[in-house]
């Protein structure tokens, strides 16, 4: 009988401060985090429980990268 193993690679959450940089988070998500404590995930890709305050923080090059390659939505008519 033969078994395989699946490796499922493990989340790092932090405190968001390793990298001192702000993240894109849609903002349902923050206020959801700010209620609920769960963690938040950036458009980088960064996940981790919001505490500081993001005006003090450069913006996170990857998440600037994303999100301008982000198209608008067209307008409804």
């Amino acid at each position: 009988m033969r078994t395989d193993l699946l490796t499922r690679p493990e989340l790092e959450e932090d405190d968001g401060g390793h990298d001192r940089f702000s993240h894109y988070v849609k903002k349902e998500k923050i206020v959801e985090s700010a209620v609920t404590g769960k963690s938040v995930k950036a458009l980088c890709g960064k996940k981790w429980i919001p505490s500081r305050d993001p005006q003090k923080y450069p913006i996170c090059p990857a998440c600037k990268e994303i999100h301008d390659g982000l198209r608008e939505a067209p307008e409804e008519k």
